[in-house]
């Protein structure tokens, strides 16, 4: 697929380095020369100096023949446009990162849509959607649905007292009746595993289950975790995203705090957020937070504009016993130091919109697609179609890649664990893990 990416920085580049991985005709169009440098420093892809919401830039880049557009500066307006101005070219999709709520009104969806924009994106909404997500669980360091929620992927550290430790994953499912789950993947040391039935589960693994949703709660049993029931939450930063998260969790009839150290903001959230309670202070003001009780709530999610701050508060409401903490992380290098150095999850507006994205790029028979932060790899969801190449063909006759593995098929109401006699029927939806390398080769199988 020929992809057309407007902005080049931190969504940009990321959006370009997973896509270029996996073979795709990358080109990238910005005005920085420096950062375009960089890119093509670092990756296999095409750049180009200007303004992406020219046409004359675009057609240069050879807008007449890309598949899809994805206009990702921090400006809304270039975005806008820089699909419009793409509109007398036959693209499939159109996408705009969009930050500013008042684009996302019912007037102004008709006009964007009008103006050729076929999909906006709110990375801040999109990262405040997963934070609730993760909230959920005291485990989950990261969260994905599928088949419409039937089937779930959970991430979770091991912890040292756990019952599966030491056990091999034969022996942990064997004790699990009418199992309908299965471990996708470990990282161990910083290497990705794709666990066999005799690799053995050790503490501080970072594992990847993925199965029927409904048997989550004995996944986390047997990983040591507790029942966890979300009720109260603190929010430290009162920007975008803590506003969006707050808004969800009054929906849900959730206790939430935010603490917002400028006092203008303060009255602004006061006058925005009628359930919330809104206090003025220091996120990494130890006082305060014992203060207010944080000791005694189920989550802690600071969102201020520092990645070190937000690492720093992160690990000051661990220190006081909070049951699940979540920090924003923007630069993209930190995030496999967050379960390092103790803290639960981190969540990124950035990699939010390049997940979002992604929904995009693949198409056909796919429909929906997870990439994960903690490993490099990607869950699609496939819809097995007639005359694909695995149509009628058992799993053991179908040539998955090495580095791939199928997770789950949900047949009706019904989701099955995997096996090799299982064959794959028209109508059937299948979660495929895969690693960079062996996306295509997946996606190619269902076409």
């Amino acid at each position: 697929m020929r992809i057309l990416i407007v902005g080049a920085g931190a969504v940009g580049f990321q959006l370009a380095e997973h896509l270029s991985e996996e073979g795709h005709d990358i080109v990238l169009v910005d005005k920085d020369a420096e950062r375009l440098a960089h890119a093509q420093d670092q990756l296999d892809i095409m750049t180009i100096v200007g303004n992406g919401a020219s046409l004359v830039v675009l057609e240069q880049a050879g807008i007449e023949e890309t598949d899809l557009l994805a206009a990702v500066t921090s400006v809304d307006e270039v975005n806008l446009i820089a699909c419009m101005s793409a509109m007398q070219h036959d693209i499939k999709v159109k996408v705009a990162r969009i930050s500013n709520p008042e684009y996302f009104t019912e007037p102004f969806r008709l006009r964007n849509a009008q103006r050729g924009v076929d999909v906006m994106i709110n990375p801040e909404m999109e990262c405040a959607r997963e934070t609730f997500q993760l909230l959920q669980s005291e485990a989950a360091t990261e969260l994905a649905f599928f088949a419409g929620g039937r089937v779930q992927l959970l991430g979770l550290r091991v912890p040292a007292h756990a019952p599966v430790v030491g056990r091999s994953l034969a022996e942990v499912a064997a004790m699990v009746r009418d199992r309908r789950f299965l471990t996708a993947a470990i990282s161990r040391n910083g290497e990705t595993i794709i666990p066999r039935g005799d690799d053995r589960f050790q503490a501080d693994d970072q594992v990847y289950i993925i199965g029927e949703s409904r048997q989550m709660p004995s996944v986390l049993e047997l990983a040591g975790y507790p029942e966890f029931k979300l009720q109260r939450v603190m929010i430290a930063g009162g920007g975008r995203t803590a506003v969006y998260l707050a808004e969800i969790l009054e929906d849900h009839a959730i206790d939430c705090t935010i603490i917002e150290a400028d006092r203008a903001r303060c009255v602004q959230l006061a006058e925005q957020l009628k359930k919330t309670l809104i206090l003025h202070g220091n996120a990494t003001d130890m006082e305060l937070l014992e203060m207010e009780g944080v000791e005694g709530i189920d989550g802690f999610v600071v969102f201020t504009g520092s990645d070190d701050t937000n690492m720093l508060a992160s690990l000051l409401g661990k220190s006081q016993g909070v049951r699940k903490v979540v920090a924003l992380i923007n630069k993209i290098e930190y995030i496999p130091l967050v379960p390092r150095v103790g803290i639960d999850a981190a969540v990124s507006p950035r990699l939010s919109a390049v997940n979002t994205i992604l929904r995009y790029v693949r198409r056909g028979s796919v429909l929906a697609v997870a990439a994960l932060r903690g490993i490099d790899a990607e869950v699609i969801e496939f819809s097995v179609q007639p005359g694909c190449r695995v149509a009628g063909r058992t799993i053991a006759e179908i040539d998955f890649p090495k580095n791939s593995l199928v997770g789950a098929v949900i047949r009706g109401g019904e989701v099955i664990v995997p096996a090799g006699k299982l064959a794959l029927a028209h109508g059937d939806k299948v979660a495929v893990l895969a690693l960079p390398d062996a996306v295509s080769d997946v996606e190619k199988l269902f076409q």
